[in-house]
């Protein structure tokens, strides 16, 4: 019996230090975890919203029989915007397509848009100005700009990842048989336990795939993502008469459109002792005809005397390719696709086209909705469930455990969370010093049930 009773008290104190800790991780993600999964649930549909948004720009009034050559629809852009750099434009296979070219004017980024059967400048926008680009700084960077935007969202994300497994733990049915609570609502109930079913066992069903939500965005931040790109090792060269490049530039840096595998690729020069003239680009479109590229692929022009072509293809994640052309020989100094990736490449390629909506049509990107909206369902609840269980003017953070040992158990697995998730493991110390000096020694939030 003493032994029944000691292992029921051990158990209820590692359930308040989880609780506790499910708490903190809540209150400072929770905002954060809605702004996120709003601005990705529509962010998601980018292709069907930027389509019909900018229709006009997209599409040419009318097909004919005869089209101008990429190199002279460049030389009007750069005829209509003398003071613009061109950095690249992107290739369609539709007809009906115009011809969208990215460049840089005093500071900003626009995008041009060519009607190739016509000559003629069909628009222009803003590339701060579009939706999607809005909605992508959102959610990267929470419209904080550089490294600080990014940061915070590695944090919540990796915040959110202890979130999840504390509450799986808190959710786990104990004495319970019934399928009531823990996989099923009791909406016929009211008040607290109404919205703690609507917060948890939506939690439940949605576990897993906010878990892979929130993994395959990881590649994208700045602690863990470049973790990930080391792991995934320094990528194949295909060089058949040059050394491996001197540059420190990377292609992301250098070219547009580049897939995520292939971001770190160095960028090789162009051999500008060459005898040769410059390629056109309408050259290097043949090349990539040879090359058996996907559309759409974007072709970055080159900067410089010893700068190189690059084309590139990031949509379909088998035809995943990047490609530096010398812009003298038309050689290909490096290439790499996607059967050249190793099989973390390959992993994280499928996941982050899973992220994007990408994977598998449409099907994908309704999973992706609801993933998103359940996630906003979610917090939404844990709100309303905290303010109906804090005293009012308290913070109503839950009581800690008086077992010392239970505490620092736990304490020492959320160590091991830092560990594998480096940002969050100086956040957790934070989070435990204050704990320990604000609300330790007093409760203010009182609950036998959760």
């Amino acid at each position: 019996m003493a032994s029944n009773k000691k292992k029921k008290q051990t158990n209820a104190s590692i359930y308040q230090v989880v609780w506790k800790w499910h708490f903190y991780a809540g209150i400072m993600t929770a905002p954060f975890l809605f702004i996120l999964a709003f601005s990705g649930s529509i962010y998601l549909f980018k292709p069907q919203i930027e389509s019909f948004l900018y229709q006009d720009y997209f599409v040419v009034d009318q097909i004919e029989e005869s089209r101008s050559t990429f190199s002279a629809q460049r030389d009007l852009v750069k005829e209509t915007y003398p003071d613009a750099s061109i950095s690249s434009f992107i290739v369609r296979e539709d007809p009906n397509a115009t011809t969208e070219f990215y460049l840089t004017e005093d500071g900003e980024s626009i995008s041009i848009f060519v009607n190739p059967y016509t000559s003629t400048i069909q628009g222009a926008l803003n590339a701060d100005e579009r939706l999607m680009n809005i909605l992508k700084k959102i959610h990267s960077e929470l419209w904080i700009a550089g490294t600080v935007g990014n940061r915070i969202v590695e944090l919540v994300a990796c915040w959110a990842v202890i979130l999840l497994i504390t509450g799986l733990y808190i959710w786990w049915p104990r004495n319970r048989a019934s399928i009531w609570g823990t996989i099923l609502p009791r909406l016929h109930k009211r008040g607290r336990l109404f919205w703690r079913d609507l917060h948890a066992v939506p939690a439940f069903w949605l576990s897993i795939f906010i878990l892979i939500l929130i993994a395959t965005g990881l590649p994208w931040s700045g602690i863990v993502g470049s973790q990930i790109q080391k792991i995934s090792g320094a990528p194949a060269y295909s060089y058949d008469w040059q050394e491996r490049p001197e540059s420190v530039t990377l292609t992301k840096d250098g070219a547009d459109g580049i897939p995520w595998a292939n971001e770190n690729l160095l960028m090789p020069h162009s051999n500008s002792q060459s005898e040769y003239l410059p390629l056109s680009v309408d050259d290097v479109i043949h090349i990539a005809e040879l090359e058996g590229m996907a559309y759409p692929y974007t072709l970055s022009l080159p900067d410089g005397p010893t700068g190189v072509y690059t084309i590139s293809h990031e949509t379909n994640r088998l035809d995943l390719a990047t490609k530096h052309i010398d812009q003298y020989s038309g050689t290909v100094l490096i290439g790499r696709s996607f059967q050249d990736f190793d099989f973390l490449p390959k992993l994280v390629s499928a996941g982050i086209a899973l992220h994007e909506g990408r994977l598998f049509g449409w099907p994908n990107q309704l999973l992706g909705l609801i993933t998103c909206l359940g996630l906003m369902g979610i917090v939404a609840s844990s709100f309303v469930l905290w303010k109906k269980r804090k005293p009012k003017g308290k913070l109503g953070v839950p009581p800690g455990s008086k077992d010392k040992k239970v505490t620092r158990a736990v304490f020492f697995i959320m160590l091991g969370f830092g560990i594998l998730l480096p940002l969050v493991g100086l956040s957790i110390i934070v989070v435990y010093v204050f704990d320990r000096l604000f609300f330790s020694k007093r409760a203010l939030f009182s609950n036998k049930e959760n």
